[in-house]
């Protein structure tokens, strides 16, 4: 059923559904098959790609100006180090001592998963395994237009910077004054990027996926994104890697009567606060007054939020939806089929759920792990993939800025051992030259 309330002048529009395995509903399908890039973010990325390849910077100065109201020059679109070193020096105390508590999470993680190189022996003495290099220069794209996000600085440029990246460059949008806030500015810093460019959307995008006069080319780009920014991604795939589809924000919570109204209320508000439009925040539940009892919450707690009018958006394209299912092991397999971007099971024995997801980017365990400690001081990367695609990919980790090599060194004995079957390959391949390969060395 769909509800309607007035808080003020704010009115919610969320519906609660009831869903099971054997019996789906329009709402929710629709609701799951949200697309990751819409087809006229598609088109637009097309089309500024396109001209920042063949028109370089003269490209990218036309679109910032369309699309962010930026009138720049060629020059001005780096943030030179005299313009950083003054604007972050105005950044309050205990900002900057937020930023390096979070960096240094975020860093003590991204250290820690770093893969180490292995190997084993062959049957002859001798070995084969896998080692890593890190890329020599990547770009991250760091979102500034509704919201300037300096976590995002860090849960990107930290990663590269310990992996080892020595070239790190960073876009992120400027208003129309040109400036970039100077918090963003501080994050991007302490996380050590080299280059900072005042330009974003599909054009920072084609920028460094081409490279211009001003920007030298990336190997890899990573960091979220709105649909325009995931759009122009996908399409500059294969001329620079990319780390994965991260759009607009998504949450799915797994409750059961034992949550906290107030508490999931909130925590789906948390992203669709972000209010392009495009963001979905999922409550599943096997209590119906629960889910009653949030919808109620989120009229009263949404109406009450600096940016009301950006959840409004997002609930009137109907962003926001509450499922009752008959159980909670129905409920998982709903939330494992819409792979959300963030999960968090607040369910008795929460961490008895873990081992029964598939699909989602980040998981928060219990009622104490609201997915905002992710988005900010946990220590993995909040840039997780959107849009279903936590069913193919994963979160960012410092070991998506490097190269895996692997590397086999036989010995004389190998090679004689394995001759033979190399040998039948060519023959059935019909790759004579392979066969020979190996045999001329025993000639």
């Amino acid at each position: 059923m769909e509800k309607r309330y007035k808080s003020g002048s704010f009115s919610t529009h969320v519906e609660i559904v009831t869903w099971s395995v054997q019996k789906s509903t329009k709402v929710v399908d629709l609701f799951l098959g949200r697309p990751a890039f819409p087809a006229v973010a598609e088109a637009v990325a097309a089309e500024v790609l396109a001209a920042v390849r063949e028109h370089g910077d003269t490209a990218v100065l036309a679109a910032a100006k369309r699309f962010d109201g930026a009138v720049l020059k060629a020059s001005e679109l780096r943030v030179t180090d005299a313009e950083l070193r003054t604007s972050v020096k105005g950044v309050p105390a205990p900002i900057k001592r937020a930023v390096k508590e979070a960096h240094d999470r975020v860093l003590t993680f991204a250290t820690a998963g770093l893969r180490e190189p292995w190997y084993i022996q062959t049957p002859e003495g001798g070995y084969t395994g896998e080692f890593y290099s890190p890329m020599e220069r990547v770009g991250v794209y760091v979102p500034g237009g509704t919201a300037p996000l300096a976590s995002t600085a860090l849960m990107t440029v930290t990663l590269a910077k310990a992996a080892g990246v020595k070239e790190i460059v960073a876009c992120t949008p400027c208003g129309k004054d040109a400036c970039v806030n100077p918090v963003l500015l501080y994050a991007l810093k302490v996380a050590g990027a080299t280059e900072i460019y005042r330009v974003g959307g599909i054009q920072a995008i084609g920028m460094m996926a081409f490279g211009t006069k001003t920007v030298k080319a990336v190997q890899k780009i990573a960091g979220p994104g709105n649909t325009y920014v995931t759009a122009a991604k996908r399409q500059v795939y294969g001329h620079v890697a990319i780390d994965q589809v991260a759009g607009p924000s998504e949450i799915a919570v797994l409750a059961d009567a034992s949550a906290h109204p107030a508490w999931v209320a909130a925590d789906l508000l948390s992203q669709a606060e972000h209010g392009s439009g495009y963001e979905k925040a999922l409550l599943v539940t096997d209590s119906a007054a629960l889910a009653q009892a949030v919808c109620d919450e989120l009229a009263w707690q949404a109406g009450q939020l600096p940016r009301a009018a950006m959840v409004e958006r997002v609930m009137d394209a109907g962003g926001i939806l509450l499922v009752v299912v008959p159980d909670l092991q129905q409920g998982m397999e709903l939330i494992n089929r819409f792979a959300p971007e963030h999960l968090e099971l607040m369910v008795k024995h929460a961490r008895d759920w873990v081992n029964e997801v598939r699909a989602a980017g980040a998981v928060f365990v219990g009622e104490w792990t609201p997915e905002s400690v992710g988005d900010f001081v946990a220590g993995p990367s909040h840039v997780l993939p959107t849009g279903g695609a936590a069913r193919m990919f994963n979160g960012l980790t410092a070991d998506d800025f490097r190269r895996r090599h692997s590397f086999v060194e036989f010995t004389r004995e190998d090679l004689a051992r394995a001759c033979k079957t190399i040998v039948t390959f060519a023959e059935v391949e019909g790759l004579t030259a392979h066969g020979r390969a190996a045999t001329i060395r025993f000639s």
